[in-house]
């Protein structure tokens, strides 16, 4: 009882005091602030301050690696030694300030490094490196673009490779620089099956191409000649666009094309008529077909005027020396009658 009088009476006190002190509830209120800043200023009480917002993470990186300059063959990226390959990379999207570690290597050994900035692309969409390399002799490069991780973009690794093709090849030979040879001979529109073996259809598209080039006549491919064709160099020009599905024979250089209007579909080697019996010139129709042999050996013939035709023959030369005909070598004569039919335009010209 007398512990309960107490607090009573020391509450009117307090109350009487902050009364006579003239004090008013503001200051009542500013005193009992006071009082609770001591109390988180006490020890046991300290304010940490919020940590810092954590950084964002690293955009994460798309990549991809493209070569050019190569061709595939069989499932492989192919070419010859010495020739370029160009390496290209590109990397989704554009982080500015990322660079990448290339290294090539060749049965082992190193032959290129390379610490390359990626360069943003017009919009600044992508990043992206160039880099040409160069096989040292036959055999394979291997390539490896190494990207470590950054605080703004995450890490990635790139493989890639292509094998530089032996160009000693000849007839009889096998292999994927014979089946190179084709492909892109085939490209060209020179009549060629792929049969994998360096065979007579290709000694002959060999030689026409030589003829096209205007490299002479030869039915083996040569350095010069095999980076000509790699290049893609050497069309036969069409003189007669608007015959639609046409012949021309170019005498000068000893080649017949099938010709779909302006495009080329087939060019074969042939012989044309030696000088004592020149080959007529001007622009006629095939009039007369014959399927097989005729008893003077011509064989699946398209006559086009009087007695002048293409057809196929044995011997058929790489010099002008039949009676006047287009000769096309025996195994090439099916495939030409057959893509003919009468009233096609034959046209025969020098150039």
């Amino acid at each position: 009882m007398h512990r309960i009088v107490s607090r009573h009476l020391l509450s009117l006190a307090v109350a009487l005091g902050v009364a006579g002190s003239g004090l008013g509830v503001a200051s009542v209120a500013s005193a009992a602030a006071s009082s609770a800043e001591g109390a988180a200023a006490a020890p046991g009480h300290r304010h940490h301050p919020a940590p810092p917002p954590a950084p964002p993470p690293p955009t994460q990186a798309q990549p991809s690696l493209y070569l050019s300059g190569v061709f595939g063959v069989g499932g492989q990226q192919v070419t010859v030694s010495g020739r370029g390959v160009t390496v290209t990379g590109v990397v989704r999207p554009y982080v500015p300030g990322q660079r990448v570690l290339l290294k090539a290597t060749f049965g082992g050994r190193l032959i290129a490094i390379e610490l390359l900035r990626l360069k943003p692309s017009r919009r600044r969409v992508y990043g992206g490196f160039t880099v040409t390399l160069h096989a040292p002799a036959p055999g394979t490069v291997s390539v490896q673009v190494l990207h470590s991780r950054s605080a703004q973009m995450t890490g990635f690794l790139l493989h890639g490779s292509f094998t530089a093709l032996d160009e000693s090849v000849g007839p009889g030979s096998i292999g994927r620089m014979v089946e190179l040879l084709q492909q892109r001979l085939a490209a060209l529109h020179f009549y060629i099956p792929q049969t994998g073996v360096y065979d007579l259809g290709t000694e002959l598209a060999v030689d026409a191409y030589h003829r096209l080039l205007g490299t002479g006549t030869s039915q083996l491919a040569d350095p010069g000649m095999i980076a000509q064709l790699l290049d893609g160099a050497g069309s036969f020009h069409v003189r007669f666009p608007d015959q639609g599905m046409h012949a021309e024979g170019d005498l000068s250089d000893q080649l017949l094309a099938l010709i779909d209007g302006s495009q080329v579909q087939m060019i074969f080697p042939i012989s044309s008529g030696k000088p004592s019996t020149p080959t007529i010139l001007g622009s006629f129709r095939i009039y007369y077909r014959v399927p097989g042999y005729l008893p003077d050996g011509m064989y699946f013939s398209d006559f086009f005027i009087s007695g002048y035709a293409i057809h196929g023959y044995d011997p058929a030369p790489d010099y002008p020396a039949s009676h006047g005909c287009m000769r096309l070598p025996i195994v090439d004569a099916i495939t030409a009658f057959n893509w003919l039919g009468i009233g096609d335009w034959v046209d025969t010209y020098y150039t």
